[in-house]
């Protein structure tokens, strides 16, 4: 199996790459974007074939030729130091801090961030400064007066003992890949990366290295419930993004390599309606359709054919359709699709699943997006399949919404093909490297590859998405800690509207004394005072069945109760 690749415009021989001018055989072990503490990351799947995702990259090189189009692995373009703090910082939702003055709900921010949180956000705003001295701008604010949060010691100390107790209990496992392993998301991820790190907890001897087999993993319901991403309001889960940011970035600073962004995508406008729309304009025109939608309708379309009639196909995904009927089922779809008269049992399974790899290679911005496709890519030097797990549930917090939603429908439809890897022979490291180009090659992103560094990336990009599909219940967990710090923002903003009403209600109290004495004087004009009503707006929580309600009153006493179905889920809470 020979196949040229656009990459290097080099061949690839699957059987004897000795002569192979890129050198391919000769790769190095170690990534350049491995932290110091990482293990050779590509020995979890060096025994696994690749020929499957060389293949889909000839493809996608094929169909793209006669628009002259060119793809490439995702790759991190070079900011001026500040810059890229700066973004970081307005992601993060702390953008005043580098400001003279913080404002109020910086403060409620900051005092929600655990130790390691904390430094990380500490760190951009150092490197901020350092920039702003060069360019001969005013410093920011000392960051020691931007964390001098009381009483925030105390739960440090807390959170630590637990993890020793856990770090202990760890360092003595060896993991086995046939035992449930508890996946801890009652303390922040970073925090118990700092202590597993610690050589006194987790002996170099007995870190533990990660097989082709994937560990189970099991979430451990606490009294308060498991919360999945669906089960929070809207309004809370507008503030989940900026904590997993920080938290993420945390992370990566314990385990020592730098997270790295990408600008964010200029989208080019086009005369399409389905084909390389961007997501949010194509959820826009869905919903005048049918409120409420989530998934753009042509993908539900695409997932619903295939499910229907290609899941028994041998080789759906890998065996590709015919690129000329592709493209003519194509224009026909932006033509027909929206008044209902193409036929889907007209087409080839084989062609459909090809217009599902199209349409995802087709959107103007990266389904993972531009900015944090690196990140995506970098999970794979992480050495810990656990931390790896961590830092993937983290980013898919971070997505927007709408690409959130169509990844998820996208990788439960992966995980049903390969629950039929007995009739369509595509197991899961098949589905992986086919997907995988795909998600992680994009035409915005024309920077080139590393000489011998493509069969590395190749394989953890893979990698990436086999994690994506197999632990995708996990993935799709907000953990406790991200759900105490959203109720620990919301009670921030209780307060200080409470603070509001009790200034008024002394306001209120004070008109009503003058009133008095001026109907005692016998005056002939009293003016009407009109004030505002503020509401305090609690965000919804669809509750675990599981949740032990006292609990949750304990913590929450002041919270309304409300009993209505989750439009998200079919179950009543």
């Amino acid at each position: 199996c020979r196949v040229e690749s656009q990459l290097q415009g080099c061949y690839l021989d699957t059987q004897d790459t000795r002569n192979c001018p890129c050198k391919m055989s000769q790769l190095p072990q170690k990534s350049p974007l491995a932290s110091p503490l990482s293990e050779d990351t590509t020995s979890r799947v060096d025994n696994l074939p690749m020929e499957s995702f060389w293949l889909e990259v000839e493809n996608i090189k094929q169909s793209t030729e006669a628009e002259q189009e060119e793809c490439s692995l995702a790759d991190v373009k070079t900011q001026e130091e500040g810059e890229a703090e700066a973004e970081w910082l307005q992601d993060a939702g702390l953008s005043d801090l580098i400001g003279d003055h913080a404002s109020e709900n910086d403060n409620a921010l900051l005092s929600t961030l655990t130790k390691t949180q904390a430094a990380a956000v500490q760190r951009r705003l150092d490197t901020y400064s350092r920039s702003r001295r060069r360019k001969n701008k005013p410093p920011v604010r000392d960051v020691r007066d931007i964390f001098g949060v009381a009483g925030s010691g105390v739960r440090w100390l807390i959170e630590w003992k637990l993890l020793k107790a856990e770090a202990q209990d760890y360092s003595c496992t060896v993991r086995n890949p046939g035992k449930e392993e508890v996946f801890n998301m009652d303390v922040a991820y970073s925090e118990q990366a700092a202590v597993l790190l610690k050589g006194s907890f987790l002996p170099e001897s007995k870190r533990i290295k990660d097989g082709n087999v994937l560990t189970k993993f099991k979430i451990p319901k606490g009294r308060l419930g498991v919360t999945r991403i669906g089960d929070l309001s809207a309004q809370d889960m507008k503030k989940i993004p900026t904590l997993a940011l920080i938290e993420l970035t945390a992370l990566c600073d314990v385990l020592g390599f730098e997270l790295k962004r990408n600008k964010a995508a200029k989208l080019k406008t086009t005369e399409k309606k389905l084909f390389g729309v961007p997501l949010n304009t194509l959820l826009e025109n869905d919903q005048k359709l049918l409120p409420n939608t989530k998934v753009p309708l042509l993908l539900q379309a695409l997932l619903s054919c295939l499910e229907k009639r290609g899941l028994e196909t041998e080789g759906i995904l890998r065996v590709s359709g015919s690129q000329t009927r592709i493209k003519s089922l194509e224009q026909k779809l932006e033509r027909d699709f929206y008044s209902g008269l193409f036929r889907w049992d007209e087409v080839h399974q084989n062609d459909v699943s090809g217009l599902l790899k199209r349409f995802i290679r087709e959107l103007p911005a990266p389904l993972l997006t531009a900015e944090y496709l690196p990140a995506f890519a970098a999970v794979q030097n992480i050495p810990d399949l656990k931390q790896r797990l961590q830092a993937l549930n983290l980013l898919i917090l971070i997505l927007p919404e709408p690409n959130r939603n169509t990844l998820k429908a996208l990788l439960e439809f992966l995980s049903k093909v390969v629950s039929r890897e007995n009739n369509n022979k595509m197991n899961l490291w098949n589905v992986s490297t086919v997907m995988a180009p795909n998600l992680f090659m994009h035409k915005g992103l024309p920077n080139k590859i590393p000489e011998g560094k493509e069969k590395q990336l190749a394989e953890g990009a893979a990698d990436v998405v086999r994690m994506m599909i197999h632990y995708q219940d996990l993935l799709w967990t907000v953990s406790s800690f991200l759900v105490a710090q959203v109720r620990k923002l919301n009670e921030s903003n209780s307060k200080r509207y409470q603070f509001c009403d009790k200034r008024l209600k002394n306001l209120l109290r004070k008109i009503h004394a003058d009133k008095d004495k001026v109907e005692k004087n016998q005056a002939p004009f009293i003016k009407m005072f009109f004030f505002p009503v503020f509401h305090v707006l609690i965000g919804e929580r669809c509750l675990d069945p599981d949740t032990y309600l006292l609990d949750l009153y304990h913590i929450n006493p002041h919270a309304e109760w409300i009993i209505k179905q989750n439009p998200s889920y079919p179950r009543m809470f």
